[in-house]
């Protein structure tokens, strides 16, 4: 955790005329250079009006900006204060969510998006996953086969299913950033891929094609791997172009 005499002389003056957007981005920065972790609390408000030379109103709007980013959190009590925030994906995921649906983007445009970042996804796995990951992946994909062959099916399990195999799938290509984006889409807008699931035709293509898509990552298939991804796209495309009819 970050000590008091890491802090102190860590932040320049404020510029005037912006004072609280520019303490904001100084704070911003510390937090993303590492300097300030999570966990760490910022100097009391007094520190911080010393350091940058303002009043304790400026100081707290910066802090309300920094809170409505997700960065900061306030707690109360004698050991209260503004602590340094491990951003949540779901933060994310909630916000791009909001985001997109503000700017009325259409599930076909999400799924054309998706399938764009799949073809990259999976042909890192392909060349990156370890036999420990292609083993999990068949398990889910044995798991995913199962809940489908049930004559009752249990259609929350099928849809946790999926959404590991999408994770695992990302997890796979040993990328961190394509990990977040995967998280992202799955809480915000996983579900569309429900639609294959609640349609008994689509439901044996989409898992067919899920039992397909693992073994060309295993047989390290590229041309067919690809194939697959647009394969699974395709279906969700018709299946939303029949919901929309």
């Amino acid at each position: 955790m970050t000590n008091k005499s890491t802090v102190d002389g860590l932040f320049s003056p404020a510029q005037i005329g912006r004072a609280s957007e520019d303490i904001a981005l100084q704070i911003e920065s510390a937090i993303l250079n590492e300097t300030l972790r999570p966990g760490d609390s910022l100097p009391s408000e007094r520190d911080l009006q010393a350091q940058f030379g303002t009043g304790r109103g400026v100081i707290r709007e910066a802090i309300r900006a920094l809170k409505q980013k997700g960065l900061v959190e306030i707690r109360k009590g004698p050991k209260g204060g503004a602590f340094i925030k491990q951003v949540d994906v779901s933060n994310i995921s909630e916000s791009l969510a909001l985001f997109l649906k503000q700017k009325s983007i259409g599930a076909h445009q999400i799924a054309e998006f998706r399938e764009s970042m799949d073809q990259s996804i999976a042909l890192l796995a392909m060349s990156r996953a370890t036999k420990e990951q292609q083993a999990q992946m068949l398990l889910l994909v044995d798991r995913l086969e199962s809940i489908a062959g049930l004559s009752s099916l249990d259609f929350s399990e099928l849809i946790e299913t999926d959404r590991q195999l999408n994770v695992l799938l990302a997890e796979m290509a040993g990328n961190p950033v394509f990990e977040w984006v995967m998280h992202a889409m799955q809480q915000g807008f996983g579900s569309y891929d429900n639609n294959l699931y609640t349609d008994a035709d689509f439901l044996i293509k989409a898992v067919a094609n899920w039992r397909y898509t693992a073994e060309q990552i295993i047989n390290k298939e590229p041309i067919k791997l690809q194939a697959s991804i647009s394969r699974h796209y395709l279906l969700l495309q018709e299946c939303l172009d029949r919901r929309s009819n």
